[in-house]
């Protein structure tokens, strides 16, 4: 397992070929079990797709886990926008994400918490490509802290979002729910108290 393999994005949606919906399952696999135990097959069987068709998309399966585990593309794309407006950008994208997707593109990395096996890898990357890139864009002190405070507001964004996939999120435009969430976020992007 190499872990600093150049991986490349994902399309940002799913072209008829179930790229999307191997990812999906690869996601839950990876993050619900050890490596060893995971396996192309049962990855293809959950994404209702062949075999074939996954190795076609993604290699063995050490390329597939490399893709799952790189969070370089979503937070590139949350990350796009100017400080003064980070904040509502970031909830805006999370949301509009995963109902285009119908996944989020942060969240998985909860489900690797408290493992030690190859999954700790996707921590490593979430530390690297979330919250050490969203340091380096933060000014002034306490960088770092507020980072990871912006990370978990994301996370709990989105945990919210599954926990309710049928309350009144569910049915808020992005828009809306930006207007309450993102204030808090973006006081932790400039610093203000």
């Amino acid at each position: 397992m190499t872990g600093g393999q150049a991986i490349a994005a994902t399309p940002a949606t799913d072209t008829g070929t179930g790229r999307d919906a191997i990812l999906r399952a690869a996601r839950r696999a990876f993050t619900q079990r050890p490596y060893a135990e995971v396996t192309i097959r049962g990855i293809a069987a959950d994404a209702g797709v062949s075999p074939s068709l996954v190795v076609k998309h993604f290699g063995r399966k050490e390329e597939l886990f490399n893709t799952v585990a790189d969070f370089g593309p979503a937070a590139a794309e949350l990350f796009d926008a100017p400080l003064d407006v980070l904040g509502r950008h970031l909830v805006v994208t999370l949301v509009t994400r995963r109902r285009a997707l119908q996944s989020d593109p942060l969240l998985r990395v909860v489900f690797s918490l408290g493992n030690q096996d190859e999954r700790s890898l996707l921590r490593d990357r979430f530390q690297e490509q979330v919250t050490d890139a969203l340091t380096a864009r933060l000014p002034g002190e306490d960088r770092a802290l507020r980072a990871e405070l912006l990370a978990g507001h994301l996370l709990g964004l989105g945990a919210t979002l599954s926990l309710h996939r049928e309350g009144a999120g569910a049915s808020a435009t992005p828009e809306r729910i930006a207007d309450l969430y993102a204030p808090a976020l973006q006081r932790l992007i400039t610093g203000n108290t």
